[in-house]
């Protein structure tokens, strides 16, 4: 079933996927802006430049109404940028979180695997930052040296991710000790593509969430555009607790965030209402680097 349509007469709760991203499938089975794999080639791979258009069409210079009211708000609450701190955004599209990073004072630098895209963020926030082609799992292969931010964020990335743990890996040796890491993510525990999605109890008049499958790791098709097939990388909330710890990142805040009083949905039912209040759309988590 589809992940977030209500199975109920009446109407219809709008589809919130923003984790399902700029993942069309690469060799070897990694993402558009990830990892390791899918390198026979020998060439950086071209991540979302075929859907780049379409994707650019939808989110635009802003972002989308998910980001502006809820994702980016959340995302800058865990990140606390400070004047003067070097913040890299990993799988930074089209940029959207550069002009919020740049009002704080901090120095952005935004890297994604797609020339498209970046070619978009240049133009939309060239002012604000700098935008590097880079592979999330070999952010030193692409020329930044260790240590040298204090903090990085995956802004409604790291499903679009895979191997996670070479991700996370390269993600912790940019970063200085005691730096930052902050991962927005759709809430792995209720938002699980093609095996989660609404319910309706007509006897007790509440709106459910249903979860058929949850602790194995998935990668699922989605298909939602035009342009061909997209993969989100589903994998249960341990798998990211345990690989930041591996790292040596602690995560010291988890906020589990509602699509709740945002302007999205209009007309909803009270069954809605208390859904949305009760079951978070989003997951953020901090971790904070402990050793060298």
């Amino acid at each position: 079933m589809s992940d977030d349509k209500p199975r109920k007469s009446g109407p219809q709760r709008p589809n919130a996927r923003p984790h399902n991203r700029r993942t069309p499938a690469r060799p070897g089975g990694s993402s558009p802006r990830s990892s390791s794999s899918g390198r026979s080639s020998g060439r950086m791979p071209s991540g979302w430049d075929s859907i780049a258009s379409w994707y650019d069409g939808w989110v635009g210079k802003g972002g989308s109404e998910h980001h502006r009211r809820i994702a980016i708000p959340a995302t800058l609450t865990l990140l606390d940028p400070k004047r003067g701190e070097q913040i890299l955004d990993i799988g930074a599209g089209q940029g959207v979180l550069a002009p919020h990073i740049a009002r704080s004072g901090a120095q952005y630098t935004g890297v994604d695997v797609s020339p498209r895209l970046l070619e978009m963020a240049r133009k939309h926030h060239g002012s604000d930052g700098r935008f590097l082609m880079a592979d999330a799992a070999d952010l030193n292969g692409a020329g930044l040296a260790r240590g040298i931010f204090d903090a990085v964020v995956f802004l409604l990335s790291i499903q679009d991710m895979d191997p996670l743990d070479i991700v996370l890996k390269s993600a912790a040796g940019v970063l200085k000790t005691g730096g930052r890491a902050v991962l927005l993510m759709t809430h792995p525990c209720f938002r699980v593509p093609r095996q989660s999605g609404w319910g309706f109890d007509e006897g007790r008049k509440l709106q459910y969430r249903r979860v058929d499958r949850y602790l194995t790791p998935l990668p699922v098709p989605m298909k939602q555009h035009a342009s061909g097939v997209t993969i989100s990388f589903h994998r249960p909330l341990g798998d990211y607790i345990n690989g930041l710890a591996a790292e040596g990142l602690l995560v010291d805040r988890i906020d589990e965030i509602p699509a709740v009083d945002t302007g999205l949905k209009k007309d909803r039912s009270k069954a809605e209402e208390m859904a949305d209040m009760e079951i978070p759309l989003f997951l953020g988590l901090r971790a904070r680097k402990l050793n060298p």
